[in-house]
C-alpha cells in the first residue's frame, strides 16, 4: 500500500471520533455508536482504495453499513481487507469514561485474520516480551517469562484485563502472583496498545475479549513489535460452523500473530474520542474541534501522532462559524 494512505485512514478515524464525541456523558451508547459509523462509512467514500469489510458491525442482516463483506472506498487499486471499529468502548462514550477510540486496520486483500463476532482469549505484550509469551501455559509461567524479559520483577508488572466475572481465577492469580492488576470495564482495543508504549505502564494483558478486536489489537501492536496470541471461544456448533466458513479448519486452534496478521503491509489508526492513556478525547471549542490520533505502518515501524484542528464549517455533516487555531 501506498504510504500516502495513512493520512487517508486518519482521516475516516477522525470523522468517526468528531461525530461520537459531542455525545460523550449523555447516557446513550446507541445513538453514539450510530454516530460513528455514519461518519465513518461516508468518510471511506472519499478514500482511493478498493476495499471489503473482514471485521465490522456484524453480518449483513445484523448491519446496515460497514458489515462484513461490505465494499467501501472509491473503488481503485489497491485491493485491501478492512477491519474497523468505529466506536470502541460504547459503554465508555455514554458514561464519559476514558479509553474510546475509533479505530481501523487495513491489509492487502486477505492479510486480516475474518474473524467472526464471538470471544476471543487473548494475551498480548510489547516489543520487548514479544516472543515469550504462550497462551497455552499458565498465567504464572506467562508473567516470569515476560517479567525477565522486560527486566522486572513480577510484583513490580502491571497486567491489564476486563473486570468481568469470566476473569476471576486469573485475576485471583495474578493478585497471589503479587502482581499488580489494572481492571477495565471496557476497550480491549485500547488495552492491548497499552502494552506497547511506555509511558501507559501496562506490560501485559490476558483475558477473554471481542474476537474482532482482537484482529485490530493484533494489527497494531504488529506495527509496534508486540505480540499477540488468540483462541477463539465459540459457544456452540453454529459458532463454529461460521468459524470454519471464514477459513479456520480447527475453530479452536492457536492464532499467532501470522494467523491474525496475514501479510508485512499494515496500516493501523486510532483517534480518541474521550481522554485515554496515550490519545486525548475530542476537544470542541465554538465551532472547531482538535483531534488526537496515531497512525501506524508495519513495514517501516513508524508511529505518527497527529493533533489536527478542524474547521466544522468546512467539513461535510457537521455546522460551525470560526475558530482560532491552538497549539
Amino acid at each position: 500500500m501506498e504510504r500516502e494512505l495513512a493520512l487517508e485512514f486518519v482521516r475516516v478515524t477522525e470523522a468517526a471520533a468528531l461525530a461520537t464525541g459531542r455525545l460523550m456523558g449523555r447516557g446513550d451508547k446507541m445513538a453514539a455508536d450510530n454516530a460513528a459509523v455514519v461518519a465513518m462509512r461516508r468518510a471511506f467514500d472519499t478514500v482511493y482504495i478498493d476495499g471489503v469489510v473482514v471485521i465490522g458491525e456484524g453480518e449483513m442482516d445484523e448491519a446496515p453499513m460497514l458489515y462484513i463483506g461490505e465494499k467501501v472506498g472509491a473503488g481503485t487499486p489497491p485491493q485491501v481487507d478492512v477491519a474497523v471499529d468505529p466506536l470502541e468502548g460504547t459503554n465508555l462514550v455514554a458514561k464519559g469514561l476514558p479509553n474510546a477510540l475509533s479505530v481501523l486496520a487495513v491489509a492487502p486483500r486477505n492479510g486480516l485474520l475474518h474473524a467472526p463476532d464471538i470471544y476471543m482469549d487473548k494475551i498480548a505484550v510489547g516489543p520487548r516480551a514479544a516472543g515469550h509469551i504462550d497462551l497455552n501455559a499458565p498465567v504464572e509461567e506467562n508473567m516470569r517469562r515476560a517479567a525477565a524479559a522486560l527486566h522486572k520483577k513480577v510484583e513490580d508488572m502491571v497486567a491489564i484485563i476486563l473486570d468481568r466475572p469470566r476473569h476471576e481465577q486469573i485475576i485471583r492469580e495474578l493478585r497471589r502472583l503479587g502482581a499488580r492488576v489494572k481492571l477495565i470495564s471496557d476497550g480491549d482495543v485500547s488495552a492491548a496498545l497499552a502494552t506497547a508504549i511506555d509511558d501507559t505502564g501496562v506490560d501485559i494483558l490476558f483475558g477473554i475479549g471481542g474476537a474482532p478486536e482482537g484482529v485490530l489489537a493484533a494489527a497494531a501492536l504488529k506495527c509496534l513489535g508486540g505480540e499477540m496470541q488468540g483462541r477463539l471461544v465459540p459457544e456452540d456448533e453454529e459458532d463454529r460452523v461460521r468459524i470454519r466458513a471464514m477459513g479456520l479448519a480447527d475453530p479452536e486452534q492457536l492464532l499467532t500473530m501470522e494467523d491474525l496478521i496475514r501479510d508485512d503491509d499494515v496500516i493501523f489508526s486510532a483517534t480518541g474520542i474521550t481522554d485515554g492513556d496515550f490519545l486525548q478525547g475530542v476537544r470542541y471549542a465554538g465551532n472547531c474541534a482538535t483531534t488526537h490520533s496515531v497512525v501506524m505502518r508495519s513495514t517501516t515501524g513508524t508511529v505518527r501522532f497527529i493533533k489536527a484542528t478542524h474547521r466544522l464549517d468546512l467539513k461535510p455533516y457537521y455546522v460551525a462559524r470560526s475558530c482560532p487555531i491552538s497549539k
